[in-house]
């Protein structure tokens, strides 16, 4: 039997081409999934693939369009009023109803563990609504979930839409009466939840009335009528302003596109079995979809508003689509270059003209979704998307979750005690690629003196394909696979795929820490881990064996690779890095 030598001193074989091959492939997808991002979104919502068959799309609100159900009622008034004037004699007139209206503009606060929101009575709207659980990028304060650059421009969480244009004329809907006005409070100052608080106007028969009361969770339950004359006016209640987590331009883009199935700032229509979305780039402003819609409402990356309607068939939502002028970089100077970033929100109602609906306003977490239900009893989980790769990434999250929960408290830990379960359950294959790789050692000789029998003929000759096919032969004669060897490169690859997708959508690794990182959701900021996969790759390279691969092809491989991966952890999460990281080194053990 030939000695064994250093794997990276053997002469060509076809296992580096495959090694090289499975390389490329998995750059060819990584970059083509991100230039799919770029480039392409989910189909178009108003399809019959991905729309409700109870949905409805009504005209932009541009057209000054109302729904059915109330389109008639401006005409109907009118005539009515027009009679009136033929017939009643001339008396004094009176108001329809009491005026009831604030002198001042007052704040009123509801406070529980969760979250602290202030009201202001001018347009009974939220100003702020800080979840105290989470911060802001910069980690040095609260989140405030209002966006107020946005929401100064294009209206505050909880403001009121509706399709009559003489109450909203403006077409952002934001210089509405129903926005505007002084309403009479039911209390100020601060109060603790549970709580209810409640906004009333009324004046020259116009009478509104919004009423929210607060439980200790993420969900509040909303009241609103509006009235004309003692008619009902068909209103929405909205979130037009996205979210407190998007202040600059790189946060506006994260948040935007899915490279595969949907949206991660988008809208969601549920009204069955399966999640509707409406990326970003798809959305159309004032757009009105019909139910049944067991929820509807908008999202980013890591935070959402969703409305739980009481009657889904009943329910119609309205999607908002503007943009706001951000300077690039966070430049504050004046004459920086200004670019626009789309804003995205959501009204819902119900065609009945009464809001008596829940609203869910907190985070994207899988526990705090998995408890929120519906009117039909389903919950949100639908609105995390984890694209193609789902079937391995909440496995994951759930196995993540688990070794959290119970006894790690740390999401850096539980990311290395699964690397080591996933690395263990992978050591059949690695076994096997070694076994493999001796088998091709052995029978280098033989393929050596095949290669020498045809090395006077050129690349292009036809004969060169008699030395492919006597090698493969030889390689059936003696039970040697050479696929075999590439078997645990093609299940890390989708594992590290499915963990990068689940890493990209988890708020639990939001500003998660470990050791030096900071946010195992955010690349490493000191490069520490990007090196290191560097390095022990190549380690991992030098002490894997490589029957049969040319040396310079063997010295291409082991720089590439490193290069690549290297190249690849130094621009996403820090939680990928610290997975490839921790296998690198158990891989090295185990060769």
């Amino acid at each position: 039997m030939p000695e064994i030598q250093n794997p990276n001193q053997q002469g060509g074989g076809p296992d580096s081409k495959m090694l090289l091959f499975y390389a490329v492939l998995f750059l060819a997808i990584f970059l083509g999934l991100q230039f799919f991002r770029a480039k392409n979104g989910p189909q178009k919502p108003n399809s019959a693939k991905n729309v409700p068959a109870a949905t409805k799309e009504q005209p932009s609100q541009s057209s000054g369009t109302a729904p059915a159900e109330t389109a008639s009622q401006p005409a109907a008034t009118s005539s009515a009023s027009k009679a009136a004037s033929k017939t009643a004699k001339p008396v004094a007139s009176k108001p329809a109803t009491p005026t009831i209206e604030a002198k001042s503009e007052t704040t009123t606060v509801i406070e529980s563990p969760l979250y602290r929101v202030t009201f202001s009575n001018k347009g009974g709207v939220v100003t702020s609504w800080i979840l105290k659980k989470y911060t802001n990028d910069a980690q040095t304060k609260k989140l405030d979930l209002v966006n107020e650059k946005a929401a100064k421009e294009l209206g505050y969480p909880l403001s009121l839409y509706t399709y009559d244009r003489q109450l909203t004329p403006d077409a952002t809907r934001v210089k509405s009466k129903l926005n505007e006005v002084l309403y009479k409070p039911s209390a100020t100052g601060t109060l603790k939840a549970p709580a209810t608080i409640s906004f009333v106007y009324s004046a020259g028969g116009l009478t509104v009335r919004k009423t929210f009361h607060f439980e200790n969770s993420y969900v509040l339950k909303t009241d609103i009528s509006i009235t004309q004359d003692g008619k009902p006016v068909t209103a929405l209640l909205a979130w037009p302003s996205g979210f407190g987590d998007q202040e600059d331009l790189p946060q506006y883009a994260q948040g935007q596109i899915n490279m595969e199935t949907g949206a991660k700032t988008g809208f969601h229509l549920f009204g069955g079995p399966n999640v509707n979305e409406i990326a970003a780039k798809k959305a159309i402003s004032g757009k009105t979809f019909h139910g049944p819609l067991d929820y509807a409402g908008v999202s980013d990356l890591y935070f959402a508003s969703i409305f739980l309607p009481q009657h889904p068939d009943h329910a119609l939502m309205v999607t908002m689509h503007h943009t706001i002028d951000l300077s690039a970089n966070g430049a504050k100077q004046a004459d920086a270059k200004k670019h626009e970033a789309p804003v995205l929100g959501a009204a819902v109602g119900s065609t009945t003209g009464e809001i008596r609906d829940r609203l869910f306003v907190g985070p994207k977490a899988s526990d705090v979704l998995e408890s929120i239900h519906t009117a039909y009893h389903y919950n949100l989980e639908g609105i995390v998307h984890y694209g193609w790769w789902g079937w391995i990434a909440k496995p994951m999250l759930w196995i993540l979750r688990f070794f959290y929960n119970h006894g790690v408290h740390n999401w850096g830990w539980a990311i290395l005690i699964l690397t080591v379960i996933f690395y263990s359950l992978m050591m059949p294959t690695r076994v096997t690629m070694m076994k493999k790789s001796l088998q091709m050692m052995r029978i280098q000789p033989q393929m050596d003196a095949i290669k020498a029998k045809y090395s006077k003929y050129k690349a292009t000759d036809p004969r060169k394909q008699e030395m492919n096919q006597e090698l493969m032969e030889l390689q059936k004669k003696e039970g040697i696979n050479m696929f075999a060897g590439c078997l645990p490169m093609l299940l890390q690859y989708p594992l590290l795929i499915g963990f990068y997708e689940m890493l990209e959508v988890t708020i639990a690794l939001r500003h998660a820490h470990w050791l030096w990182l900071p946010d195992l959701s955010a690349p490493d900021p000191l490069h520490i881990l990007p090196i290191f996969v560097i390095l022990s790759m190549f380690l991992v390279q030098f002490f894997t064996p490589s029957p049969g691969v040319d040396p310079k092809q063997q010295r291409m491989m082991a720089f590439m690779l490193p290069a690549f991966f290297g190249f690849m952890m130094w621009n996403i999460g820090s939680g990928v890095a610290l997975y490839w990281a921790g296998g690198n080194i158990i891989g090295i053990g185990q060769q």
